[in-house]
């Protein structure tokens, strides 16, 4: 059986990591920032799996670059936030509290990806924008927000919860309250020219079977 080529996000590095180590045929996975692994499709790079946010996925579809009959959730992902190691914890429990300690920060880290879009669409809701501008640091294509909160770069950090779990340097505050929410659909397609074995490492990633695994990797069976 040829080697399978997988590409994805980071977000969804770890998980996919994990599945594929179940997996017993031979799988690469290459995982790069989502603004990146989208460019590589686009430019005709062949793999026979893509796993995206959901809408980055839908536009490969629509433009012929995976094929779309094959599209299929495969996680949902909250966005979380993290501070520095051994920093007082701000208060993030509401949504009047998420807003005083995002006011009260020096900095702000956020992602090129799906939650940081969300994030800044937050911050316009707020009318916050223009005030918060100049404190925002968007870290660089496939470097994780994480590095960012554990040198100290930033002093809040928003990224997807699976991106933040685990990682050295930084304290966990959770995800945002119930009513900011932000909730991404990661997704899965066949490529162009998927060869033999794709779909059945299609099933493997996006079927029922996976959910325990990606509930350990703070994501969930999308239903």
């Amino acid at each position: 059986m040829p080697t399978l080529r997988c590409i994805s996000s980071m977000a969804t590095r770890a998980l996919l990591a994990d599945l594929i180590a179940a997996w017993p045929e031979p799988v690469e996975l290459v995982s790069v920032g989502g603004v990146d692994a989208a460019r590589r499709v686009r430019e005709g790079e062949a793999f026979d799996l893509v796993l995206l946010a959901e809408d980055a996925l839908q536009a490969l579809a629509a433009e012929g670059h995976v094929q779309p009959e094959t599209l299929r959730g495969l996680a949902d992902s909250d966005m979380g936030v993290a501070i520095p190691a051994g920093r007082p914890r701000p208060d993030i429990s509401t949504e009047a509290a998420l807003r005083a300690s995002v006011l009260a920060a020096g900095r702000i880290g956020y992602s090129t990806g799906p939650s940081g879009k969300a994030l800044l669409k937050r911050f316009e809701a707020w009318g916050l924008a223009d005030e918060l501008r100049p404190r925002l640091l968007q870290a660089p294509a496939g470097v994780p927000v994480a590095r960012l909160v554990a040198e100290a770069q930033v002093d809040l950090g928003f990224q997807q919860l699976s991106e933040l779990l685990g990682q050295p340097g930084i304290d966990l505050l959770g995800t945002l309250p119930p009513e900011v929410a932000v909730r991404t659909r990661f997704s899965a397609a066949l490529g162009r020219e998927a060869g033999p074995g794709s779909a059945a490492l299609l099933e493997h990633f996006c079927g029922a079977a996976s959910a325990p695994l990606k509930h350990q990797h703070g994501m969930s069976q999308p239903t």
